[in-house]
């Protein structure tokens, strides 16, 4: 009887051990002291490549003009970002870019369009991608604050249905894609967002 006893609780502890073996195991942020879930942390840098991809870099630059091309450089024809982030007066963003990519007959180099507006963030928000550390990017993204307002619900339905992020993984002849695909892009920011929006330890002069 006591051998029988002893076999069921070895049984029981090897079972709870293979069930706490199927969940990732937390970790400590050293910002909140509270304890996040690898996987969490995992799906924001598949944010953040996506976010600092060319298509996203280009319209949230650091300084007052946006960028164009693969390569990020300075748009030409000194674009401003101007008061409300639709360019200065004069030299407005629908001035070249309407409410479509043009055909690919039109050839390479030509304004490509979007269905809702073409736009920068106004400079209230700047909400800067480029260059950004995740701590920085992941707490600039939830600071409402930051990011125009808007909650967790509004920025997943920004992230996953608004046609000028839309616009990134069709961006017309000439232009690449951003790389993720869509549905794996939504996959990690609901993924992060469902875990609490957690964010990766600041870096410091010992944690580079």
């Amino acid at each position: 009887m006591q051998i029988a006893r002893s076999l069921l609780a070895a049984a029981a502890l090897a079972a709870a051990s293979c069930s706490h073996a199927q969940e990732p195991a937390a970790v400590s942020s050293a910002d909140s002291g509270k304890s996040v879930r690898p996987d969490a942390l995992a799906a924001f840098e598949t944010v953040k490549g996506v976010l600092q991809s060319p298509r996203c870099v280009n319209c949230h630059p650091a300084g007052d003009q946006p960028l164009q091309g693969d390569d990020s450089h300075v748009h030409l024809q000194f674009v401003q970002r101007g008061p409300e982030g639709r360019g200065v007066a004069g030299l407005h963003c629908a001035t070249c870019h309407g409410k479509a990519n043009p055909p690919p007959s039109y050839g390479e180099h030509m304004p490509p369009g979007v269905a809702s507006e073409w736009k920068l963030p106004p400079p209230e928000h700047r909400m800067v991608f480029a260059g950004v550390s995740s701590h920085d990017l992941c707490e600039q993204l939830k600071d409402t604050k930051q990011n125009g307002g808007k909650d967790g619900p509004a920025l997943f339905h920004h992230m996953s249905e608004d046609a000028i992020t839309l616009w990134g993984w069709n961006p017309g002849y000439g232009r690449k894609p951003v790389q993720v695909p869509h549905d794996e892009f939504v996959r990690a920011f609901k993924t992060w967002q469902d875990a609490g929006s957690p964010c990766a330890p600041a870096r410091t002069a010992s944690n580079p």
